[in-house]
């Protein structure tokens, strides 16, 4: 068994919690942190082969009770048929960590119309119908939770070729906003994180060429990327009980990157 990451008010034990693009990257690191503090999960992902990867890891490594939902969140149904399924696997939810995105770079002179209306799906339309039926299923329980929302960097700063991408973190950023506002008197909290370029296998492929990378390391204060931990970290923190006055903010999680 691996040792737990987490302890005293930083435990999650028992929450029952649903992370979005859960077998990659990020996703796949918040799962293991999750797992790690005691948390009951649902992942999610599109490969039901990936997922049950992930299921059988976490289980070996932290004891952790793990559920999967295989979903394409693209699908106009796919959000509310989710959140059905991943309710139903522990009897509720806890914890929504909507992670999946992903991002098409383009110049805003060739921005295409398709993928275009594919990021606005995946980034902006999934996440925030997602958090819509977790969150009146929170209610109806009664009980509270907490809703995190992956959103970027770039929703806080236009970063060039990523018209779409940046549009649709900000977005998510001002609806994450609505659901603190709307559930918060049910005790049910909502909060995003704003990660810059995070070192993951994608993070690395994308960013890894000096030539690419040198000018958004010399816009960073601490004169380096991410790591997935990082993050993990920050979403372990707004899911437990010692944020439990932490409501509608948005956490750049940046090295100082957005400052100004």
């Amino acid at each position: 068994m691996a040792e737990p990451r987490y302890a005293g008010v930083l435990r999650l034990d028992g929450k029952r919690t649903l992370v979005t693009g859960a077998t990659k990257g990020i996703g796949a690191d918040i799962a293991r942190a999750f797992a790690s503090a005691g948390a009951k999960l649902v992942l999610s992902g599109r490969d039901e082969a990936e997922l049950e990867t992930a299921r059988r890891s976490l289980t070996a490594d932290y004891g952790a009770e793990v559920a999967t939902v295989a979903v394409d969140l693209a699908r106009s149904d796919g959000p509310d048929r989710l959140a059905g399924q991943a309710g139903d696997a522990f009897g509720g939810l806890d914890v929504l960590v909507n992670n999946a995105g992903i991002s098409h770079t383009q110049p805003v002179v060739d921005t295409d119309h398709t993928r275009f209306d594919e990021t606005i799906a995946v980034n902006l339309r999934a996440p925030a119908l997602l958090a819509a039926a977790v969150g009146r299923a929170m209610v109806a329980d009664g009980v509270g939770g907490s809703i995190i929302n992956v959103a970027s960097a770039a929703a806080l700063a236009p970063l060039a070729e990523h018209y779409a991408y940046c549009a649709s973190k900000a977005a998510l950023v001002m609806a994450t906003k609505v659901l603190a506002l709307e559930l918060g008197p049910h005790g049910i909290r909502a909060n995003s994180v704003c990660p810059t370029v995070v070192l993951t296998e994608m993070g690395q492929r994308v960013w890894g060429e000096e030539e690419k990378s040198a000018p958004m390391l010399a816009r960073i204060p601490l004169g380096r990327f991410a790591v997935p931990h990082e993050v993990s970290d920050a979403v372990v923190w707004l899911a437990s009980d010692a944020s439990s006055m932490v409501n509608g903010v948005e956490i750049p999680i940046d090295g100082g990157y957005t400052m100004g």
